[in-house]
């Protein structure tokens, strides 16, 4: 009897369990985040404390199959450049590829992470409804300068911050209208900048991101 007891809690947790024994060396899973720039930068991979609020389920699964690198200089930029003939390029010898789970541990561990919700206080109460984004990419790009650090589509845009072409598939609405609201607010010592973006303009940003994952990029 104890025996059985104690299998659905077993079951329920091995996603759990994977993520410690595999995920943990390079992400953090407790939090909170970190309030120093060496803390910071002692860490190897992105926050995961508040996956659940962040990523969308079933990206997650696809992408643990089968990871590709979202941000192209890694975590830190300049530990992962080198002089070129124009300006710095990235240095890959210097990334090391992520891990890739088999189907069943992929969804275990999506599933794992989604149970993963802190600060969700700062996702607000009301859903997104998406809508147009007339001139998204020019504020994205011109009016805010997000090129700058961002690829907005493949091999067009800076290196040191993730690619946004395609966020949309990866993140939810409600977190994207929180992080530009206010970056600090989930990272403290992370390298966007908060651009204090009108209120107004937030929907308009996040609807562009989202048009702009349903594009083919491969």
């Amino acid at each position: 009897m104890l025996a059985l007891a104690a299998t659905p809690a077993l079951a329920k947790s091995s996603g759990t369990i994977l993520l410690q024994e595999r995920c943990a060396t390079c992400h953090d899973l407790k939090g909170p985040a970190a309030v120093t720039l060496s803390a910071l930068r002692m860490r190897k991979g992105p926050d995961l404390f508040y996956a659940g609020n962040k990523y969308r389920a079933g990206w997650l699964v696809r992408w643990l199959e089968k990871p590709t690198r979202i941000r192209p200089a890694g975590m830190f930029y300049l530990d992962h450049i080198k002089p070129g003939p124009k300006r710095d390029v990235i240095d890959t010898t210097t990334l090391t590829p992520h891990l890739a789970l088999n189907a069943g541990d992929a969804v275990s561990a999506a599933e794992a992470l989604m149970g993963l919700k802190a600060n969700g206080k700062l996702l607000g109460t009301k859903p997104f409804i998406p809508g147009p984004s007339p001139m998204g990419e020019m504020t994205f790009d011109k009016f805010y300068g997000c090129t700058a650090c961002h690829e907005i589509e493949p091999e067009f845009g800076g290196l040191s911050g993730p690619e946004v072409y395609t966020a949309g598939r990866r993140l939810t609405p409600e977190f994207m209208l929180s992080f530009i609201r206010d970056p600090q607010a989930w990272n403290p010592k992370g390298l966007m900048p908060n651009k204090h973006v009108p209120e107004a303009n937030i929907p308009k940003l996040v609807n562009f991101l989202i048009e702009l994952a349903k594009k083919d990029w491969k």
